[in-house]
């Protein structure tokens, strides 16, 4: 898929007056840079408190807060979020509620945002969601809003982010409003909508096959998980629960029909309403990240195989890079524990939110990372006038009325329509999506549309969720945080003090009937509307859901690999990460056990940075035998043959590898698919390659922009080989000896509205840290991934922390965060982490009261 537009061009013509204000004095830049750094010793008068709090800050300024009531403790929390990241909080609520356009004004990329997330409804969906939570998530979430709120009052924009000072040269910018609880809320459905799973298969299955046209061809894009070498999360050794027959699906047998698959794409202006709803979902900002590199790491170790005799527990979440990065780090800590202060927990949240996400409390560790279930389809609906067709009976379309608001812009009414299925997307953006089509025979009159169906536009209990696994000391206890996670569906493995490991799949999950018929059933292409037999037959029992304590082996790895294997347990989706990070993983912890190593927190984290690239283990023995003539274009060749495979940063056979595999990509595929269905390269494609490597004749091979001539394998790897040597000669110099990976895969971290090219330099700069050199790559431990569809080989995803809990002794985990665990460019803790984190270094992640204390740097005392 075509990467997601950014709303970061809002400023593409900012006032000239602010590089005056910005560059007239040092004194005057220092007082508009510094002037919203927060007061982080002393005292202060936080009015809503109900008893005094101390925050205590790190020498990176994190924050550990310690309350003697729940209350006082979200309430703090919010303060301190407020005090480091509000304008990130700011710019998220506006994002997630439809409503970017009041904040950056008149922008076409803010607007179609707005368009679309209004159609969502996300805002909507937390409204309902609000009535249905447990009163202490309800009491959080309040309290947290009163701590932010006190942090904002009589506080003027510029003294709250320089953003403010930015904005206010181009729109009107007023105090921000209060912060409302349901701002929280709705921040999950953006979480949500970033960690979803297969969505973009689903439209690159249809985008391929409108210039395809052979579902058997398509098929081949998309194969099947490799489970014979990349072992699923839940192995053999391990017991799931039976599935219910309406839940159960083998991928060994399920039907992949290839007849007319898919006789409703057949038709131009079916196909032409399915790419206005692509275009409908690219214009979503993505808060978390995009693409194939969004994913995880995470694994556990028993103690049987540790030094320490304990468990070991390691997270690193893959995600978008930006400026700040995605997490806050925050210790909360009620003093005394008790029933009317049940927290002490410590690890990453997100500024926006009570509570910590992912991290571990006095007896229990946990890590998530995405499990990838598909829990959206798109439904190809067929409407006549103010109704959808369905089983031959007219039913009426559901429609409201939004109006956005534009700063310094007249405001725009937008008419969203649903279907039982969902919102029509397809019409969000004004782009045709919903055209007069020829008929079907199997869907008789009317005009095409397309409606999303997603598990998140219902209301949920993911907000319970996070608080509840904050509290949760054992594997009953995460069942019941499994049972209230609905979205998004995430991995949780976990550890406990007392020595026990496991794992948990949670998630609301679709459950698809069989169908039988042309086309695929299982949710893995678009779905027509109007026949109900392809409607969700309600949702997977939690009790079906995987499950493992205390594997024999002692180790559990989930990194986004299939949960189980085919025919085992309930169908989650077909389109998994293909597993090869998974393996790497698991491969290299049974090699330590094997050898009688014992593990340690730093032999954990070593591995979290490791390099080996699966694609070269597949690729370079066939690139090796190619043969290429010029004695030139074989140095490049020659990089590989005493090549280790490892995408070091200072590695030139790295960086010609990258350049081969893009080549490669380009040659084999961009001859037949349309542009937004292009290789980004990712786990998938490896997967496609790698099968492909055995069929030397097989017609993806053949390059159809040639006449008289049929390519092979041989042909087109050789080509690749000569392409990337020259490219890179242009790149980065004709000799091989100036080659490294590192000169072009760069990690960037951008901020969300200030990164882009057309904000001016001084801005620019102040906003966004400099580019720092990484190795690792896609589908890589270290997933440092970028997109081999586009021009560049910069990071698009990344690593957006590292975590090691030591259950033995909690106070000798680590941690590290991309940037740094401040929103105010002109803080020390903007960027303070991020060299740490390019080099693979974390830092001491003390825990109890002695070891926080010893290591703080900053007292600060909030008093009623």
């Amino acid at each position: 898929m075509p990467r997601r537009r950014t709303v970061r061009l809002v400023l593409a013509t900012t006032a000239a007056v602010l590089v005056v204000a910005l560059v007239a004095a040092v004194v005057a830049a220092v007082v508009v840079i510094r002037r919203p750094l927060p007061e982080v010793s002393g005292d202060l008068r936080l009015p809503a408190l109900d008893a005094e709090v101390t925050v205590t800050r790190d020498a990176r300024g994190v924050p550990t807060i310690t309350a003697t009531t729940s209350a006082d403790l979200f309430r703090a929390q919010g303060y301190v979020a407020a005090q480091d990241r509000f304008f990130e909080m700011d710019y998220r609520r506006h994002v997630t509620s439809g409503r970017l356009s009041e904040l950056v004004g008149q922008n076409d990329a803010a607007l179609e945002a707005d368009k679309v997330i209004r159609t969502f409804g996300w805002r909507q969906v937390a409204e309902r969601e609000w009535a249905i939570l447990q009163p202490s998530t309800r009491e959080a979430l309040t309290a947290y809003a009163e701590g932010v709120n006190a942090y904002l009052a009589d506080r003027a924009p510029a003294a709250i982010a320089v953003e403010y000072t930015v904005l206010g040269t181009q729109v009107h910018v007023d105090a921000p409003e209060p912060w409302d609880p349901l701002d929280s809320l709705t921040w999950l459905k953006a979480m949500a909508w970033d960690l979803r799973g297969n969505y973009d298969e689903e439209l690159a299955r249809a985008e391929s096959y409108a210039t395809i046209r052979d579902v058997d061809r398509v098929n081949d894009l998309f194969p099947t998980y490799p489970v014979s070498i990349n072992a699923p999360i839940v192995g053999a050794e391990q017991a799931v629960p039976p599935a219910t027959a309406a839940a159960s699906r083998d991928d060994a047998d399920e039907e992949t029909s290839t007849a007319a698959a898919t006789l409703h794409l057949q038709d131009e202006d079916a196909r032409g309403a399915l790419l206005a709803a692509s275009a409908a979902i690219d214009a979503v900002p993505h808060l978390l990240g995009e693409g194939e590199g969004v994913g995880s790491n995470s694994w556990v170790v028993s103690g049987s195989h540790t030094a320490s005799g304990s468990p070991l527990l390691a997270n690193d979440p893959h995600l978008g890079i930006s400026a700040p990065g995605i997490w806050a780090q925050v210790g909360l800590r009620c003093a005394p524990v008790g029933d009317a202060c049940p927290y002490d927990v410590a690890g990453f949240s997100f500024a926006g939110f009570p509570g910590v996400i992912i991290g571990h409390n006095g007896a229990l560790a946990w890590g998530l990372t995405n499990l990838g279930a598909d829990v959206t389809d798109f439904f190809l609906e067929r409407i006549d006038g103010s109704d959808a067709l369905r089983d031959g009976e007219r039913e009426p379309l559901t429609t409201r009325t939004e109006v956005i608001k534009v700063n310094g812009g007249q405001d725009v009414t937008l008419t969203v329509r649903e279907t039982v299925h969902g919102p029509i997307v397809s019409d969000a953006l004004d782009l045709g999506g919903v055209v007069t089509a020829p008929t079907p025979e199997s869907a008789p009159g009317g005009r095409y549309a397309v409606s999303l169906g997603w598990t998140a536009l219902a209301p949920g209990h993911t907000a319970d969720a996070v608080l509840a696994m904050d509290l949760a000391t054992d594997a009953d206890d995460i069942a019941r945080v499994a049972r209230l996670f609905d979205v998004p569906s995430q991995n949780i493995v976990f550890a406990t003090t007392d020595g026990h490991i496991g794992y948990q799949a949670p998630g609301r999950i679709p459950v698809r009937a069989r169908v039988a018929g042309d086309v695929p059933s299982d949710g893995t292409w678009p779905r027509p509307g109007w026949d109900s037999a392809y409607d969700w037959q309600g949702y997977v029992d939690p009790e079906d859901m995987p499950a493992v304590l205390d594997p024999p082996s002692g180790i559990l790895v989930a990194a986004n690999q299939a949960v189980t294997a085919p025919g085992k347990g309930p169908f989650l989706t077909r389109d998994w990460d293909y597993g090869y990070r998974a393996q790497r993983i698991r491969s290299e912890l049974e090699a330590q056990v094997a050898q009688g190593t014992t593990i340690t927190a730093e032999t954990v984290s070593t591995l979290q940075n490791d390099v080996r690239s699966p694609y070269a283990d597949v690729l370079v023995p066939t690139l090796l035998t190619i043969p290429v003539a010029d004695a030139f274009d074989r140095d490049g060749q020659d990089l590989l043959r005493t090549w280790d495979r490892r995408m070091d940063q200072d590695s030139p056979a790295a960086a010609y590898f990258a350049a081969v595999w893009k080549s490669l990509l380009e040659l084999t595929f961009a001859d037949e698919l349309p542009e937004g269905a292009r290789p980004d390269g990712g786990s998938r494609w490896l997967e496609v390659v790698r099968r492909l490597l055995d069929s030397p004749g097989s017609p993806w091979w053949d390059d159809r922009s040639t006449t008289g001539v049929v390519e092979g394998r041989d042909e087109i790897l050789s080509r690749a080989l000569v392409q990337a040597r020259r490219q890179l000669t242009q790149q980065l110099g004709s000799s091989t000896d100036d080659w490294r990976w590192g000169k072009l895969h760069v990690a960037a971290p951008e901020h969300p509205v200030l990164g882009g090219d057309s904000v001016p330099a001084i801005v620019r700069r102040l906003m966004n840290p400099q580019g720092i050199e990484v190795g690792g790559g896609s589908s890589i431990v270290n997933a440092t991934g970028w997109d081999a569809s586009s021009g560049s080989y910069g990071v698009t995803s990344a690593p957006s922390m590292r975590m090691v809990v030591d259950l033995g002794d909690l106070d000798s985990s680590t941690w590290v965060t991309l940037t740094g665990t401040s929103g105010h460019p002109g803080s020390v803790h903007y960027t303070d982490q991020l060299a740490a984190w390019a080099h693979g270094r974390t830092y001491p992640f003390p825990f109890t009261p002695a070891a926080t204390e010893a290591d703080a740097s900053d007292r600060l005392t909030l008093r009623p």
